[in-house]
């Protein structure tokens, strides 16, 4: 069952730039909880807290794409460190003006600061086996083995943060999501041989080739409103559970839904695809949205648990299908900015859906508030029915790409 992992694992370098890309992504779950813990703890205030961890993610989101283009153009190695050493600089700076009680916009501007150059390291992990496996369709397992190991960075990142936070020092979590993102950061610029070539442009060889925009476009919406889903779905599953008295259960019911998609994941590497990417793109969100239909009725913690368990089935498969277009579409000089616009779109969506799941469920309570991850997954699904892949691209089978490849 686990041959197709083993195959492309096996490959020089794969199992390396892979297990160290786990680890150099932990952050990205430790961050947001690892400075709401701190802030609130310090002042009292989770609004402010809440402010402060939002404008780290959404500086992210907004400087993605101009930091992968600057990685395209002169290399992982040169750029991870740079980026890390300037992200890891802004939130100790972050640390020591929450804990010397600086006042706003301090703590917001060195946020933005750290999730501006925070390295976007799912995408350069997915840039590496996008040049590792060019046109062969081991890719599609690849993709769904770095979706598991996405899941498992959830399930391992808030928990240790949080333990850290409460059990050791307010700072310890945060402290710990430091030295994780540039130690991680550092090791990952150091697998030279699996980076993708820089494409530094000179004087008289000519420009870029442009971004494929009339499906990168929609592309990136779907994955905002995918990003949307995520974010609303968190702010809402712990609003029910507090509701029904029992705030502890939000993080069992996310943790299922965490569990039903990384086994998704793990699936979807051993089975053999059927039909265009972009088909299976467009029935996984669609299967996705559906998933969510029954949630605004459940009123059993237990029933919703066992929903979410199942819906969790859904996500993997449609990251990895989208990721996939990403880099069927993306130009090989451009292909971690192509990546890039996949996580910004997340990161803004995130936000943006936990901003309005909390002010729909103060206005309407907690399951109402199931419309919003609900109606962002009926648009992301209706998305993809417009996004058309460029004749450069063009969608084929994996049956026929493996008979081109042997052929």
């Amino acid at each position: 069952m686990f041959r197709p992992y083993r195959t492309i694992l096996s490959l020089p370098g794969a199992f390396a730039f892979s297990a160290i890309g786990w680890y150099a992504r932990l952050p990205m779950s430790m961050l947001g909880i690892g400075i709401v813990l701190l802030v609130s703890a310090k002042t009292g205030s989770y609004g402010l807290a809440g402010t402060v961890a939002a404008t780290s993610v959404l500086a992210a989101a907004a400087a993605a794409p101009f930091q992968a283009r600057v990685v395209d153009r002169f290399g992982q190695g040169r750029v991870l460190p740079l980026l890390a050493g300037i992200s890891g600089t802004a939130l100790s700076g972050l640390i020591v003006a929450v804990q010397t009680g600086a006042q706003t916009p301090i703590p917001h501007l060195l946020a933005a600061v750290a999730g501006a150059t925070g390295p976007l390291i799912g995408s350069y992990v997915r840039a590496r086996w996008t040049h590792l496996l060019e046109g062969r369709p081991e890719l599609h397992t690849a993709f769904a083995l770095e979706a598991l190991l996405d899941e498992v960075v959830f399930m391992v990142g808030p928990p240790v943060v949080t333990l850290l936070a409460t059990a050791v020092h307010p700072t310890a979590g945060l402290l710990t999501a430091v030295f994780t993102g540039v130690t991680g950061a550092l090791l990952f610029a150091n697998q030279r041989r699996t980076e993708p070539p820089a494409n530094r442009r000179q004087s008289g060889h000519g420009a870029q080739p442009p971004l494929p925009w009339a499906s990168l476009g929609p592309l990136t919406a779907a994955s905002a409103g995918l990003g949307i889903l995520f974010g609303a779905a968190e702010v809402v599953v712990v609003a029910v559970a507090s509701e029904a008295g029992q705030r502890a259960m939000s993080g069992v019911l996310l943790a299922l839904w965490a569990t039903g998609s990384m086994l998704a994941a793990l699936i979807v590497g051993v089975v053999k695809p059927r039909g265009t990417l972009l088909t299976r793109f467009r029935v996984h969100a669609g299967v996705l949205a559906l998933t969510l239909v029954p949630m605004p009725f459940i009123g059993h913690l237990g029933l919703l648990g066992g929903v979410m368990f199942l819906a969790g089935f859904a996500i993997s498969p449609t990251l990895v299908a989208l990721m996939a277009v990403i880099a069927r579409i993306s130009p090989a000089t451009r292909l971690n900015e192509g990546m890039a616009w996949t996580h910004a779109g997340l990161a803004a969506g995130v936000a943006a859906g936990a901003a309005v799941a909390g002010q729909v469920v103060d206005a309407a309570g907690g399951r109402v508030g199931f419309v919003v991850p609900l109606a962002a997954g009926v648009v992301t699904a209706a998305l993809t029915l417009v996004v058309r892949l460029p004749a450069s691209s063009r969608d084929v089978t994996e049956d026929a790409r493996l008979a081109r490849s042997a052929a």
